[in-house]
């Protein structure tokens, strides 16, 4: 059963960083795609990357292109996302997911196993 536990969040002043990870089990990393999506209150949830597990090609949102970073460590079967700059507007709950039906990162298809989530607020 795939299952994926996200940390790292928390407060932090405009401009700083966090890294978030993600532990992915049931899967090996290479058999998956996986995403990172946040969700603010009252907005839609928004795909901000994703990792291929095919060939570890990349995707950002314009919104956090040049400021995010998302890596993986296939030792420890575990995604990062590494967000500095963070901005006010980057205040949410960020969810890690994962698809295996598709590994390359089609955003627009639905990705299939979903963590707990982590907040992430941006606040002086």
């Amino acid at each position: 059963q795939l299952q994926l536990v996200e940390s790292g969040g928390g407060l932090v002043q405009p401009g700083g960083s966090l890294r978030l990870s993600c532990a992915v089990s049931g899967f090996t990393l290479e058999y998956v795609a996986i995403g990172w999506f946040r969700q603010a209150p009252g907005k839609e949830r928004e795909g901000v990357s994703c990792i291929s597990g095919t060939d570890g090609s990349l995707y950002y949102a314009n919104s956090v292109k040049g400021r995010f970073t998302i890596s993986r460590d296939n030792a420890k079967n575990t995604v990062y996302l590494q967000m500095n700059s963070l901005k006010p507007e980057d205040t949410a709950v960020y969810y890690c997911a994962a698809r295996w039906e598709q590994r390359m990162c089609i955003m627009a298809l639905p990705f299939s196993s979903w963590g707990q989530g982590t907040q992430v607020t941006v606040s002086s």
